[in-house]
């Protein structure tokens, strides 16, 4: 008998490397769930055990994903399905607002069909403008205003109080800037490299003193497999991120340089909102996810220069 499993949003960057990795596990059984808005079928793993399925559907309709529930009896669930981006949701506030439904369709339904276990994707966004450094999963205050930020913090809410009222165990996930091959020019580091190996000028918005970290998808993937597998940090938060700050401007110059680029960096003004001046978070539990060392940053992007797979809407 095989593990089912439940990907959603397993057809955008990180939903489908995790359900890639799902799937070398001839054991399991791997169901993506996506509407399509920001995956792409080709994103869909082709895995040789014949272990995934795919089926376009959207978690915040109820119809369209509770028969998928009842017809596989799910073991565990990944939910990974949202709007993301931060001008992306800056945009468009009230259909990030539309995901708490989904939300609370996926937690209804694992909480009927008998699912397991259940890991929310989260966000780094929960924690706002902090005020304590690094950020600790369970010290740092929740300080989040954005509507993209408010929809994690409330589907935190929501898994802990079902937990709590009806035993349905998760792991929460708190995302830091993963980034890697495939991932949508939406984001920095894909923004910068499509821009630099164009020679095109890199723009920051305001003086680029802000600080970012960021989070290979190998190193993602491995730790959440590792907590998966292991049955780790049940009912708990997990920050998944690296913890080397590097600064926007710093940024831009090690793309210029690692691509051997003629790009001029470019001053925009600054966001009125969505712009946290400094990130950086407690790894504690992330290292002893993993068991070694984190990827390094021009590691990373010489990795996705090499792959060649960044340039995406």
């Amino acid at each position: 008998m095989k593990t089912k499993i439940l990907v959603t949003g397993g057809a955008g960057f990180i939903g489908s490397s995790l359900a890639a990795r799902l799937a070398e596990n001839p054991d399991n059984l791997i169901v993506i769930v996506d509407n399509l808005l920001t995956g792409r079928t080709s994103f869909i793993p082709k895995s040789v055990h014949n272990n995934v399925r795919f089926i376009k559907a959207d978690v915040n309709d109820w119809q369209d994903v509770s028969g998928i529930f009842y017809a596989y009896a799910f073991d565990y669930v990944f939910h990974y399905a949202a709007i993301v981006g931060v001008k992306r949701t800056l945009t468009i506030p009230v259909k990030v607002l539309n995901d708490i439904t989904g939300i609370h369709n996926i937690l209804s339904l694992c909480k009927n069909t008998g699912v397991k276990r259940i890991f929310y994707s989260s966000s780094s966004e929960v924690y706002g403008e902090p005020v304590e450094f690094p950020q600790n999963e369970h010290t740092t205050p929740l300080n989040s205003r954005l509507p993209y930020a408010i929809v994690k913090n409330v589907g935190e809410a929501y898994l802990r109080s079902y937990y709590k009222e009806y035993g349905l165990s998760f792991s929460i996930f708190r995302l830091f800037n993963t980034y890697g091959p495939r991932q949508s020019i939406d984001f920095v580091i894909s923004k910068f490299l499509t821009a630099a190996l164009q020679h095109k000028d890199l723009t920051i918005y305001g003086d680029g003193s802000q600080t970012r970290t960021f989070c290979y998808i190998d190193d993602h993937c491995e730790a959440v497999l590792n907590l998966f597998y292991n049955n780790l940090f049940v009912n708990d938060v997990v920050n998944i991120g690296n913890d080397n700050e590097i600064s926007m401007l710093d940024l831009a110059k090690l793309i210029i340089r690692v691509t051997g680029s003629n790009s001029k960096i470019v001053h925009l003004p600054k966001l009125e909102e969505g712009d946290m001046t400094r990130r950086r978070p407690d790894i504690t539990k992330m290292h002893q996810l993993l068991q070694r060392d984190l990827t390094p940053l021009e590691d990373g992007i010489k990795t996705i220069i090499h792959a060649g797979e960044f340039i995406h809407s």
